[in-house]
């Protein structure tokens, strides 16, 4: 049958309609279902909480392989998800993990892809958090947190536009809460976050005070602008006891109809009961409920289908009077009934660190666990930022240098999460973890090698990274009598650092471009490092020169003349320490020259390392005993030490073991050794004092003509077992300085948060566990002072650290345990590697100075020096070519206090530029400059400035203010940036360009680039 012209008019007009509405935003604050305010409102959440890695691999969490360790396949979460969510516009259901996210959603057909931004528009479906993985929040570093929800969230951004942004942080797992984290989400433009961990004393404390929900004051430095509305969960992030309906659980289902079983009664009384005893703890009259799990909703429908029954049955009950309205929501529209009641909040100026679940049970043990991964990833970071940066110099663009890039993105991203950076999973998932990584960086060497052989004159360089330099073995550079090393500064301004090259024995001459020569030395390798049973013994010793870089740098090494055959020798002490470990290592006899004999005196008398910044006391037993730096002359002794693991039955708490997640010494730590043997090489530009404590604990001493600090390399494992008892073993540092209890560790590698002794804020801990209470994570530096002695200590990789006594610092540099602690891993944190107990081996750096702002902003500089120093690449081919090489863009303009902290690839035609004061307010002021020379010498045509992120208009970010206790409530109340958002183009003149950069101040900003 043929339409009539004016019939197809109007059908065509309806199908228009259709499709205006499909397509129209309903989203985000929009969509909230109404609050009334005369009833009780339950905001029901479902979710389901999705570890990206575990107690299984990435995959076969995806794809739900092993179900005997696991029953898990999100794939089946998100469709069955989708599936449901179809069936009745009301239901909704948040996701958090963009990495299973956007494996699902490139799998999906264009048709089902069609329905899901469907389904993100009408706000059914809401993104929550939206970082790659769900990081955890005392092990990471702020620069590494950045670059992950950067990745989820504009890949939110270009998939999904406005609506697929969250406005909630959703941190629900991770141990512990850090004040940067809280910063970081504010500064990305969050309004609030929710979380389900906090100390068990705590948390009953705020539940009974009313304070469970409050405003987080997260920096000092920033203000306001830091501030985050912070909610604890009532009950973990489970479903409340009884209304669990997933198939993982053994809840009944509600049964209503005819039914004999017919429970429905019995399930509305019950549920009332729970939401009544809830609302005694909670401010307003807005409860949030979460209905989920891990994995939940593999069978989306079987919960869809009872949650709806419980709302139909819950809010029946309003015609006989109750004032109790059920409905599904989302925690941001949770937050924005909050936020509309007008009520004022109580506040919070520190963390919620460390985490306890019992009186025996401190979750302060993964602050160290699995070392050798925790250095790794901070290697991984490292990485990247080279990766980005040469990746956005040399303009690279092909879709494999595009994918090499995000592969090394994605899988620092998986590493942030809260069970692969903490060392909390088992055995096979960390190598899996290790072989993500290790992939992903090989991945990106393709594009480093092809960006400087077009920014550099060797058009023909391998640019090979040496990965096994931390046991001091390099493959080209011990191979080739000649050879080049470019050296990479990611900090974007000057830098002067001191290079170590594994090379063989010989004499060698160092050269730049111009053939000017470089200062050099060798110095022999540590007798405890040639000895790793699973090294291949093809260096002994190691280049030792100075460089100064700003961006980029070629140095030519040659070897001139090799060594004298000379007999082979083991000193006496040494063999000693090799028994039943089979053959000792040979080496070479290069001691003769460079070193005092091997102490295997009786007596060793009292003796000086020294150069014109630092002089080292040692007493005869080898120990370190004394410091002279900075004016300050401190008796300072450090020493090893470890703490017996406690053992026990784990069903009950009093016999908790210390785990991958806990830890619990079993009494007071023990002395590693009272005598140590030891050697000192004595060169003109570094010199050396290697110590050996016992079979499985050695450490080199090291101070540089050039630079201000003691550098302390460590080596430890395999610990031994054979006694059945595990260990974890520290570093000490004892001095007589009166610091009162009082010592400072890093957020995350930002703010100086100070700690007290035994104290909390706002409540009283109970410290049953004198030690493993005052841990605290330390990332980057931790540090104590009294009124004219400053003592800090600044580290590699995340560790545990703390002031047990006065004048006294501690890290925990490994854990070999033999229990497990009971709280999921489900094995004990033995790591082994080639059949024995694993070895690492790890840098730390001590800084004694007067105590003042500027010694604080030394250590800061070190900090940035420590994270990212010059990546080594090699190269065979030691001649340059004639080529014209693109100039690469310096940052040494910057001001002093001003760091690069990103530079990447945005797009095919944009750049993102990230630039952050890294001084707090007690340290620096306001800095302002000029940002036009970087933006031309980028060739910038426009610049605008994003929220932290990188994904929404700084200009747009509008957060919701909310209003602490004894201020004046008033509607409509935001939080806005501070200054006028920066937006530019060439044309302007300079004024346009300045900017100003507050203490702690991020600020980010992408350039439109001239083709």
């Amino acid at each position: 049958m043929a339409f009539k012209p004016v019939a197809a008019l109007v059908l065509c007009a309806v199908i228009l309609a259709v499709e205006i509405a499909d397509t129209e935003a309903k989203c985000g604050y929009k969509s909230c279902p109404a609050s009334p305010t005369k009833y009780t409102n339950i905001h029901l959440v479902p979710h389901s909480h999705d570890d990206v890695e575990w107690l299984k691999t990435v995959d076969q969490y995806y794809y739900g392989s092993k179900t005997g360790i696991q029953r898990a396949g999100v794939q089946y979460i998100l469709d069955s998800v989708i599936d449901e969510l179809q069936k009745e516009r009301n239901r909704r259901f948040i996701y958090v993990e963009s990495a299973f996210f956007f494996k699902w959603w490139d799998e999906q057909s264009s048709s089902t892809q069609k329905i899901v931004k469907k389904l993100v528009n009408d706000g059914q479906l809401e993104f929550t958090g939206g970082a790659w993985s769900m990081n955890d929040e005392a092990a990471v570093h702020y620069q590494s947190v950045i670059d992950q929800f950067t990745i989820g969230l504009k890949r939110l951004d270009e998939t999904f536009g406005e609506c697929g942004r969250p406005k909630v942080g959703w941190q629900i797992d991770p141990f512990g809460h850090s004040r940067q984290m809280a910063s970081t989400f504010a500064e990305m433009g969050f309004d609030g976050e929710f979380f389900a961990r906090m100390d068990w004393v705590e948390k009953n404390l705020r539940l009974k005070n009313i304070s469970a929900e409050m405003i987080w004051k997260a920096s000092p430095s920033l203000g306001e602008s830091s501030e985050l509305f912070t909610g604890l969960l009532y009950n973990h992030y489970s479903a409340p006891p009884g209304f669990c309906f997933d198939t993982l659980c053994q809840d009944d289902p509600i049964i209503d109809g005819k039914s004999a079983d017919n429970n429905v009664n019995k399930k509305v009384e019950d549920f009332l009961d729970y939401t009544k005893n809830m609302s005694a703890y909670y401010k307003t009259n807005n409860l949030m409920i979460p209905m989920g799990d891990d994995f939940n909703y593999q069978s989306a429908g079987i919960n869809f289908k009872n949650m709806d029954k419980l709302i139909k049955y819950v809010n029946e009950r309003q015609k006989f009077g109750s004032k109790v309205n059920i409905f599904y929501s989302t925690p941001s529209c949770y937050l924005k009934s909050l936020y509309d009641d007008l009520q004022t909040w109580p506040t919070k100026t520190e963390d919620f660190l460390p985490y306890s679940t019992d009186w025996h049970s401190y979750w302060t043990g993964y602050y160290s666990s699995r070392p050798t991964q925790k250095r790794y990833e901070r290697v991984g970071n490292h990485f990247l930022q080279v990766c980005k940066q040469l990746t956005t110099f040399a303009k690279l663009s092909s879709a494999s240098a595009k994918n090499n890039l995000d592969n090394l993105r994605h899988a620092m991203g998986v590493m942030q999460h809260h069970d692969a950076i903490t060392g909390t999973e088992k055995q096979k998932v960390a190598q899996d973890y290790d072989k993500l990584l290790h992939g992903a960086i090989f991945d990106c060497e393709n594009n480093t090698r092809e960006a400087l052989q077009k920014l550099t004159n060797l058009t023909k360089g391998e640019f090979e990274s040496c990965h096994l330099s931390n046991i001091s073995v390099c493959s080209l550079s011990s191979k080739a009598d000649s050879f080049s090393v470019t050296l990479f500064n990611a900090l974007g301004k000057i830098s002067t650092q001191n290079v170590r090259i594994p090379i063989s024995n010989g004499t060698y001459v160092v050269s730049d471009k111009s053939g000017n020569i470089i200062p050099s030395e060798v110095v022999p390798v540590a007798w405890s490092v040639l000895k790793i049973p699973y090294r291949r013994n093809v260096t002994q010793h190691e280049l030792v020169f100075t460089a100064t870089v700003i961006n980029i740098q070629t140095i030519y090494v040659k070897r001139i003349s090799k060594p004298k055959i000379q007999d082979k020798i083991v000193p006496e002490w040494f063999a000693k320490f090799r028994s039943g470990r089979g053959s000792p290592v040979i080496v070479e006899k290069f001691y003769e020259s460079r070193a005092t004999k091997a102490p295997n005196q009786p007596k060793l008398n009292n003796f000086t390392v020294e150069n014109s910044n630092i002089r080292l006391n040692f007493s005869s037993t080898g120990h370190l005993v004394a410091i002279k730096m900075n004016g300050i002359d401190q008796k300072i002794r450090q020493d090893f030490f470890y703490y017996r693991g406690a053992s026990g039955n784990n069903a009950e708490f009093k016999n908790r073991s210390s785990g991958a997640y806990i830890f619990r010494p079993n009494g007071t730590e023990v002395a590693v050794a009272t005598k140590v043997n030891l050697n000192v090489i004595k060169g003109k530009l570094v010199q050396e004092v290697h110590q050996i404590f016992n079979d499985w604990i050695s450490q080199v001493i090291r101070i540089y003509n050039n630079t201000n600090r003691v550098e302390f390399e460590w080596l430890i494992g395999p610990i031994p077992i054979d006694d059945k008892v595990g260990k974890e073993v520290i570093t000490k540092f004892t001095s007589p300085i009166n610091s009162k209890g009082v010592f400072y560790t890093d957020s995350n590698g930002r703010d100086m948060m100070k700690r007290i002794r035994n104290h909390r804020e706002k409540f009283t801990a109970n410290l049953t566990e004198r030690v493993s209470g005052n841990y605290y994570p330390i990332t980057s530096r931790i540090a104590l002072e009294d009124e004219k002695t400053r003592l800090a200590i600044l580290n590699d990789r995340a560790q545990g650290g703390s002031s047990i006594e006065n004048g006294s610092l501690e890290l925990m540099l490994h854990r070999r345990l033999l229990n497990d602690d009971a709280f999921g891993v489900g094995e004990a944190l033995n790591e082994t590697a080639y059949g024995q107990g694993l070895v690492a081996r790890g840098k730390y750096y001590l800084v004694i100075s007067p105590p003042k702002k500027e010694s604080s902003i030394v250590e800061r500089q070190i900090q940035l020096e420590v994270l990212l120093p010059f990546w080594n690449f090699f190269s065979s081919n030691g001649t340059d070519s004639k080529v014209q090489v693109p100039l690469v863009p310096s940052f040494n303009s910057l001001p002093t206090g001003i760091h690069l902290l990103t530079i990447e690839p945005w797009s095919d035609t944009e750049i993102l530029l990230r630039l952050e004061h890294f001084l707090d307010i007690s340290e620096s002021s306001k800095i302002s400059f000029s940002i036009r020379p970087i933006f031309i010498e980028l060739g910038g045509s426009k610049i605008r400035e994003t929220t932290l992120d990188g994904s929404m208009a700084l200009s747009d970010m509008k957060r919701l203010k909310f209003v602490e206790q004894g201020a004046k409530v008033k509607k409509n109340q935001y939080i806005k940036a501070k200054h006028i958002p920066l937006k530019a183009s060439k044309k302007d003149k300079d004024p346009a360009f300045v900017v100003s950069f507050e203490p702690m101040q991020i600020r980010t900003f992408v350039i439109k680039i001239d083709k």
